[in-house]
């Protein structure tokens, strides 16, 4: 990794300061890209960006900033955006500090802020270095999730196409994925949906599916697979519930999309399962219909009373080798398992000592 430090004035920063809203914020004669395409808006509240301007005005150290070099020789913002925002905006008459715009300052303290020097370390190294390292500063101000930290270093005709389609408030993933109820959580504009879509369409490798396509010169094989993927949910699934904004889609969608699924008895079992009380995670209820793993519901456990009672009426006595154990060397056990219509009551709960108990949950 490769980092200089730079002293570079306001002046010569905020040059060309542009903020147009969801198409981003530049400066720096255009090739300084302070927030970029589609990313989240963070703006300081008024006593932090105040404190930025008066710190300046005092000719006080501001705490370094960091540039990313892009590969087509502009910059971009890893750390320093709402500073770098807040300057242009008060240059740019946005806001006024102590009842005074910038515009009715004298000549003198114009150039006093114009003219103070801020200190930018410019970075440049491979796709991991500046990931590793960038994950390693982003200690202060406004936390930046994964997402955008990956977005920072794969940038490119590929990232720019995908924010469109992923990033922007009422993106075209957000209004297929919310119609009639929405599929995903998360915001787009905290690139949520955008990791979501990566995190499907490469089983959670997200980086490599970046570094491969980062100079594609469109997203539209990730747009297309996930069409692909909501399509085949709403055909699944017709009947919505909120818990299916939790469910992982992409992982169901890759193994089952060329099964062949009945919709009907589907809805049944769900319809059964989400009035289980000992079915406990009912997002996981979706995976568990096709999959058949109990794992997805966290059943219900025994309370601490019922394996007590258990304990004293089975006197201490494991039920399956018949030995006698203390209850901390013993586990609550289903005696008519769960999904044979077992419940998590008193009456069903037997205790087993810990070999005999794992022993029989591996089979």
């Amino acid at each position: 990794m490769k980092i200089e430090l730079h002293k570079i004035s306001v002046r010569k920063v905020i040059s060309g300061y542009k903020d147009s809203a969801e198409e981003g914020v530049t400066a720096y004669d255009g090739k300084l890209n302070i927030r970029p395409k589609y990313q989240r808006e963070f703006v300081y509240k008024e006593k932090q960006r105040n404190a930025v301007i008066e710190t300046i005005k005092n000719s006080f150290p501001l705490n370094v900033m960091y540039w990313m070099i892009r590969e087509d020789g502009g910059y971009e913002v890893l750390d320093g955006q709402q500073r770098t925002i807040s300057i242009g905006q008060y240059v740019s008459g946005d806001f006024s500090l102590g009842d005074r715009f910038f515009h009715n300052l004298t000549k003198e303290e114009q150039n006093k802020i114009l003219d103070y020097e801020l200190m930018i370390y410019f970075c440049e190294g491979t796709d991991k270095e500046r990931l590793d390292w960038f994950r390693i500063i982003n200690i202060a101000g406004e936390k930046l999730t994964d997402q955008e930290i990956r977005n920072a270093v794969y940038t490119g005709p590929w990232l720019s196409d995908a924010k469109l389609k992923f990033s922007k408030s009422n993106c075209a993933a957000y209004l297929l994925a919310n119609d009639d109820g929405s599929l995903l959580s998360g915001s787009p504009i905290r690139q949520e949906y955008l990791e979501t879509a990566l995190s499907w369409i490469n089983d959670g490798k997200i980086e490599d599916y970046m570094a491969k396509h980062q100079h594609d010169k469109s997203a539209d094989k990730l747009w297309s697979y996930f069409q692909e993927v909501i399509v085949w949910v709403r055909k699944i699934f017709s009947n919505y519930r909120k818990e299916m904004a939790s469910v992982n889609w992409g992982e169901l969608y890759n193994q089952f999309k060329d099964k062949k699924l009945d919709p009907k008895k589907l809805e049944k079992e769900i319809t059964k399962l989400m009035q289980d009380e000992d079915v406990t995670k009912k997002s996981g209820i979706y995976s568990y219909v096709l999959t058949g793993q109990e794992r997805h519901l966290s059943i219900r456990t025994f309370t601490d009373k019922m394996k007590r009672e258990a304990y004293e009426r089975q006197k201490g006595i494991c039920k399956k080798c018949k030995k006698h154990f203390e209850i901390g060397e013993m586990e609550a056990d289903h005696i008519k398992p769960w999904h044979e219509g077992g419940k998590t009551i008193a009456a069903n709960c037997q205790m087993l000592c810990k070999q005999d108990n794992r022993t029989k949950s591996d089979k």
